[in-house]
Order: C-alpha cells, then sequence, then structure tokens
C-alpha cells in the first residue's frame, strides 16, 4: 500500500523547503484570492472568486485529487483542523487553517511530500523492507483522521515455532527464513494492503476490501495454510507455522490503538486455542485476557505462599500382583477458586516463564516424599519441555537427590516429544548426563507424537507409558486395540517397561495385561491420594510381600 503519514510537527525549515500555496476566505467559503502555488498544487487557474468547493470538485473531476477528497477537505476547513493527504499522483499536500486580516481565514497549501519520503525511510524494517510499527501506526492515524470513515481489518500474524529454529539453526537463518516468510505474504496480498513487520516473528497486514469480513476470513485462511508449508533454508527443512488475529476497523477499535489492541487480542485468542489457527475478534476476550492475568497473579502468590501441592497416583504391575511406584501430580487448590485444573494453569506457567521455578519445586517435594518410601519403590515425576531444555536441570535433579536421600534409580523422569523437538547437541547432552547420574526416564503420552520412534533409537528410555486415549477406546476401536499390542511388543523388544495409562474398567485391564502391558495406571488401580496415604500404601505394600 502507497501511504502518507499521519500528520506530523514538522520544523519550519522543512516546510519553508516547498513552495507554499496561500489562500484568503471569506466566511462562505469564497476563495477572495489564491497565490500562483496554490492554483498549482491543488485549486487550479481561475479558482478567484469562485467557492473554494466548486475549486476542489474541479480538480477532482480534472484527476488531480481522489475521488470524494473534496468533502473530506472541506470539513477540515470547516473545523479549523490541520490535514494532511495525498492527490492522485502521490504528492502529499499539508493544509491549515488560521485567521487572516479583516475578518477572512487563511489557508495555506505545503507539499511536504520530501519530508514525508524522509520520515518513510525511517518507518521501514532494514531485514524485509516492509514497513514497520512506525509505518503501521502513521497509517493507521490517517486512515482515522478526523471526518474520515475507517474501513478494512488489521491481521495480526505470529510465527509459530519460530524461536526454536533460532535456538537451533542460528539466528542467520531464522533471518533467511523471515524473509521467506514475508515473500509468502507479499504474494497473496493486493497493492492496496499493506504489509507490516511488527518484529521478531509477528506481522501485520493491514487490508482494504469491499466485502471485508469474507475478504479478512479468506486471507486469514490462505495465511494458515501457505505459512505452514514446509521451507527449505541452507539445506534445513524447516516447519513452522501461524495463528491470525483479525479485528475489523469498522467496529473493533475507535481509535489505531483500540484496533490493534482488538487485533493483538484476537491473535492471543487463537493462540490458546491450539496455534495454527485464525480467530475474529470480538468484546468476549478483553473479557477472557482480564481473567488471564488475574489467573497470573494468583499463581505467582501461590508459588510465594506455597498453594501447590503434590498428589500420587499408584502404578501396578498388569496383574495387580504388587505396586511398583507413583506418579506425582501437581494440583493448585485456591482458597476462591477451589480446585484449579493442572490443563488450565499449567500451560500459563509455562508461557509466564514460572514452569522452571515450579517445576524444580515439584522435583524437589517429590524426592523428599520418595525418599520415605521402601526401595525399589520409584517416582515418576513430569518434566516439561521448558524445564529439560534448561541447562541448570542436571544440577538441580542432583540437588534434589542429593538434599533427599533418595537413590537416583528411584527417580522417573517423564517427558514428552516435545521436549525432544529440538534435537540438538545440548538436549543429547542433558539427557546423558541424568541418565549418568542413574535416574531412569520414562516417555509419555506415547503415540500421539510424530516421531516417537526415532526418538526411542536414539534416547536409551526406560519406559513408555501408552497414552490414556488408546487404553479408553481399546473395546470399541480394533485400531487403538492394535496400537496397543504394537507399542507393548516393541517396548518388549527394545527391553523397555510398558504401562498403560488411562486403565478405568476390569475389560480395558484384562485387554492391556493380555496385549502385553507389564504395568497399569488409573482410576481403576488407585485414584491420586495424598503424600501421607502414598507412604502408608508403600509400607502396607512392603510388609504384605514379607509376610
Amino acid at each position: 500500500m502507497q501511504y502518507a503519514l499521519a500528520q506530523q510537527s514538522y520544523s519550519p525549515d522543512l516546510v519553508d523547503q516547498q513552495q507554499t500555496g496561500i489562500v484568503l476566505l471569506d466566511h462562505a467559503g469564497t476563495v477572495l484570492f489564491a497565490n500562483s502555488a496554490a492554483e498549482t498544487l491543488l485549486l487550479g487557474q481561475g479558482c478567484q472568486n469562485h467557492p473554494l468547493a466548486a475549486a476542489l470538485e474541479g480538480a477532482e473531476r480534472l484527476g488531480l485529487l481522489h475521488p470524494h477528497s473534496s468533502g473530506r477537505i472541506l470539513a477540515a476547513v470547516a473545523g479549523d483542523r490541520e490535514l494532511q493527504f495525498r492527490r492522485r499522483d502521490e504528492h502529499t499536500l499539508r493544509l491549515t487553517m488560521g485567521p487572516g486580516l479583516g475578518g477572512t481565514r487563511l489557508l495555506e497549501i505545503a507539499d511536504v511530500s520530501k519530508v514525508v519520503e524522509t520520515i518513510l525511510s525511517q518507518s521501514l524494517d532494514p531485514l524485509t523492507g516492509l514497513a514497520n510499527r512506525v509505518g503501521l501506526l502513521a497509517q493507521l492515524a490517517m486512515d482515522y483522521a478526523p471526518g474520515q470513515e475507517p474501513t478494512g481489518a488489521l491481521l495480526y500474524i505470529d510465527i509459530d515455532r519460530f524461536k526454536g529454529v533460532n535456538d537451533t539453526l542460528g539466528h542467520p537463518v531464522g533471518d533467511r527464513l523471515l524473509k521467506l516468510v514475508a515473500e509468502r505474504m507479499a504474494n497473496v496480498i493486493s497493492a492496496d494492503d499493506m504489509l507490516v513487520r511488527l518484529g521478531g516473528d509477528e506481522f501485520a497486514i493491514l487490508l482494504k476490501a469491499s466485502a471485508i469480513v469474507p475478504a479478512a476470513e479468506a486471507l486469514a485462511r490462505r495465511l494458515v495454510d501457505l505459512l505452514g508449508r514446509p521451507y527449505l533454508v541452507a539445506g534445513h527443512m524447516i516447519h513452522i507455522g501461524a495463528s491470525v488475529g483479525i479485528a475489523l476497523a469498522s467496529g473493533d477499535g475507535q481509535t489505531p490503538e483500540d484496533l490493534i489492541r482488538s487485533a493483538d487480542l484476537a491473535l492471543f485468542n487463537a493462540k490458546s486455542e491450539g496455534r495454527g489457527t485464525f480467530r475474529f475478534f470480538n468484546p468476549s476476550m478483553a473479557d477472557a485476557l482480564q481473567q488471564r492475568r488475574a489467573l497470573e497473579i494468583d499463581m505467582r502468590r501461590a508459588l510465594a505462599l506455597k498453594e501447590f501441592s503434590l498428589v500420587y497416583q499408584a502404578q501396578y504391575a498388569a496383574d495387580r500382583s504388587r505396586l511398583v511406584g507413583f506418579e506425582a501430580l501437581l494440583r493448585w487448590n485456591h482458597e476462591t477458586r477451589g480446585a484449579v485444573s493442572p490443563a488450565e494453569f499449567i500451560p500459563l506457567a509455562e508461557e509466564i516463564g514460572l514452569m522452571t521455578t515450579l517445576g524444580e519445586w515439584v522435583l524437589r517435594t517429590a524426592c523428599m516424599e520418595a525418599a520415605k518410601w521402601p526401595k525399589g519403590m520409584s517416582v515418576a515425576v513430569n518434566i516439561s519441555p521448558v524445564q529439560f531444555r534448561s541447562t541448570a536441570l542436571v544440577a538441580v535433579v542432583a540437588s534434589a537427590l542429593a538434599a533427599s536421600g533418595l537413590p537416583p534409580e528411584q527417580l522417573e523422569l517423564e517427558i514428552t516429544e516435545g521436549a525432544l523437538l529440538n534435537n540438538t547437541a545440548q538436549v543429547m547432552d542433558i539427557f546423558t548426563q541424568l541418565k549418568a547420574l542413574g535416574v531412569r526416564f520414562a516417555m509419555d503420552d506415547f503415540g500421539t507424537g510424530y516421531s516417537s520412534l526415532s526418538y526411542l533409537q536414539k534416547f536409551p528410555f526406560d519406559k513408555i507409558k501408552i497414552d490414556q486415549s488408546f487404553v479408553r477406546t481399546m473395546p470399541d476401536s480394533h485400531d487403538s486395540a492394535a496400537i496397543v499390542r504394537a507399542i507393548s511388543a516393541l517396548g518388549t523388544s527394545l527391553g523397555m517397561t510398558t504401562v498403560a495409562e488411562g486403565v478405568e474398567t476390569e475389560d480395558q485391564l484384562m485387554r492391556v495385561a493380555r496385549d502385553g502391558c507389564m504395568h497399569v495406571q488409573g482410576y481403576l488401580t488407585g485414584r491420586p491420594v495424598t503424600a501421607d496415604l502414598a507412604t502408608q500404601l508403600a509400607l502396607a505394600t512392603i510388609g504384605e510381600e514379607n509376610d
């Protein structure tokens, strides 16, 4: 989009370098005097003693002005407002109204095109050559100028998984990827649209279209699809994605700042619903954001006041002959919210940077509790991808074991495929160092990812946990049953223990045991219990075995 900047506070020196038109108007808007510069810049010859409106309409007919410009100019003149606009030839004019002599009104017309060009040169992103945030704000200020009826839509675009590219392949590759992303977007918008790089991996598109809602939806769908296709950069096949938030200029913002805030809220909503999608703004999103902020404040307070706790769910041999260990599960019981779901607060903790601190507390607490259990009784602790990528994790685990006295072989770290997605030397090094400490590893939610088999080959896991979605659908799904059998056989051949999660019925237990699963976990064999009850259960089990 070709665009002019909003009204600027230009220095007199800059404006004086341009030829200035002078127009005297009477109280009725008739041109009493116009110098040659005013005629050249805007009004045309023969405008004197004629209404200003007639001169402007003539300039429209002659093609000097864009259609319907005259009404906007007359509104600014009548209101004694300063106005900046573009002629058809893209020259930018600034009109300034003020009192004249003898009750007349003075209209000054300045060609500020060179000034605008200078400012625009500072409003470009150096990496992609696109307009930057300054340029976007300038264009929106023009669109929202007094007397204007803003139209179009603002699309905020966030590149999913881009940080991982920078972290694993380096910033030069990341920069080249951003250029390719910009090229793809530029190829699907029109010359009337404005593509902006806001910074980092965030972009925006100011869309102009007649049927704006379907046009914005169509473009958002196209962007999600197009930006999610693979990229080949420096010999690397890279997979990223895009989330899009959409705000309509006609109703989602009374000011440029309001419109930007609405688009940002819509983007946040799209990202929170799984990424790789788009959402239109609606007012309820603002309420949701306020609730999220309140939850964030409560979570930080809960961490300081030690409101979090652990419960433990038992794991048994598939024939229920013996208790083999427990999985530590994080819980938060808020004084007014009640029990807050881990599905709600754990993703937020990861997003706001609390997961490392919270995860360390979980690890140390679980080790302290498990140290009270009989020898050989394991405790499984979930390690988030954020924690696993931290170089401090090895020291934290070693410290937790030393402080608690728990034998390393009784600690089991559960990680999902997400922790290994960035298969770098650092990830392998962390895994190797932790194995050297003597701790055990379990692959959690196995079967739901894309490359789990390759991870089992590269990383020496001790245990595979079959995702509960397969266990629960076994009785009704031949495919789920086949998957459980295949994973059980795979675990046996690789010397890894297999655990069926989410076992809730006798039928499910019978099926997973028949298909070769070694251990089970679920409501059928035991709901999560407090640390004291877990200790009592563990000690009682050993006592029974000794009897």
